[in-house]
């Protein structure tokens, strides 16, 4: 799902920055705003669901941002978010750390107190939200890139500053399975762009390596559902372990790693049944479609999960809203 507001879509000029304050603290946390640009304040966000992740672009005028303890005990996301600077510079502090950021990386985290302020003109900034139990790194070794200088503009940091600004021009006008995949990409690169800053991560203990193994498999089980040769087995293989290894590494979860398969193709099945641009498609190829080799399979285990069946969940569901949505005057 894509969405791009811009501030013009406020009539009055006068409400606009009231606009922009309330949409930052409900969409993303409570946090305190200040301008001297009250009066022609001018905002453009966008922003792209990509299931594990959260992209978002921001552009506005200069603005002066606090985020108190207050502020955190009244909306946590417990996100890390790895913003670009692609204009204007940044004044960043927190944790002790203060840099000033353009064209560079900088990494802050919801769970504490910031202070930030834009310099000179308008400022742009594309940030990644990553929820912290999705990141397969130490957080005491993440702590100390608060508020840092990273470096964007050569090895792992180059590669991710620029997928971030591909898919902010290209993927509004991706599906939503689209999107999925591509938060998966972005996660890992943004991984590798962290590891990069902190060193090589072979020092990480093994429990850290096997959730880093983890967290890749559970992203690899999400992009290729499709695939009805998606068995524990091909997942062993394709990850160059032992099917009893990865039997192990699932026995901590909620879900053995087949459970696991059946679910999220339901749920992506379940989702697309719902969908009105898709009211055309027969069910068993919306099953197809999520690796569901057999209708019947298909159905039964649907109506296990949900208590009903494919087709009445399709006549009972309201259509889904477009992918994108614009608004301006």
């Amino acid at each position: 799902m894509g969405s791009l507001v811009a501030s013009e879509a406020v009539v009055a000029r006068e409400d606009r920055f009231d606009w922009f304050c309330e949409t930052v603290s409900s969409d993303v946390m409570p946090v305190r705003l200040s301008t001297p640009h009250t009066a022609d304040f001018r905002a453009k966000i966008t922003d792209l669901d990509l299931g594990v992740v959260r992209l978002s672009a921001l552009r506005c005028s200069p603005v002066l941002s606090r985020r108190t303890a207050a502020h955190v005990r009244r909306g946590d996301p417990e996100h890390v978010q790895l913003a670009l600077i692609t204009q204007g510079a940044f004044k960043i502090s927190q944790r002790g750390s203060e840099s000033v950021v353009a064209g560079g990386l900088v990494l802050t985290d919801t769970s504490r107190p910031s202070e930030g302020a834009s310099a000179g003109g308008q400022g742009e900034a594309v940030v990644l939200q990553i929820p912290r139990t999705a990141l397969a790194l130490r957080p005491n070794r993440v702590d100390r890139l608060l508020a840092q200088n990273l470096i964007a503009d050569r090895g792992s940091g180059a590669v991710f500053a620029d997928f971030l600004k591909t898919l902010l021009t290209h993927g509004p006008r991706c599906r939503p399975e689209e999107l999925r995949a591509m938060g998966s990409i972005a996660l890992d690169l943004a991984t590798a762009c962290l590891a990069q800053q902190l060193g090589d991560l072979g020092e990480a203990p093994a429990a850290v390596r096997a959730q880093e193994t983890l967290q890749r498999i559970h992203r690899f089980i999400e992009n290729n559902l499709g695939d009805p040769g998606l068995t524990p087995q091909m997942i062993a293989d394709r990850h160059h372990m032992s099917l009893r290894a990865l039997y192990a590494l699932f026995a901590g979860q909620d879900l053995s790693v087949a459970a696991r398969i059946r679910e999220s193709r339901l749920q992506r099945a379940r989702a697309d049944l719902a969908r009105g641009e898709l009211g055309h498609q027969p069910v068993q190829v919306i099953a197809a479609r999520w690796g569901f080799s057999s209708a019947t399979a298909f159905s039964r285990a649907f109506r296990e999960a949900y208590g009903t069946t494919p087709t009445e969940h399709r006549a009972s569901s309201a259509t889904a809203p477009g992918r994108a949505v614009t608004r301006g005057c």
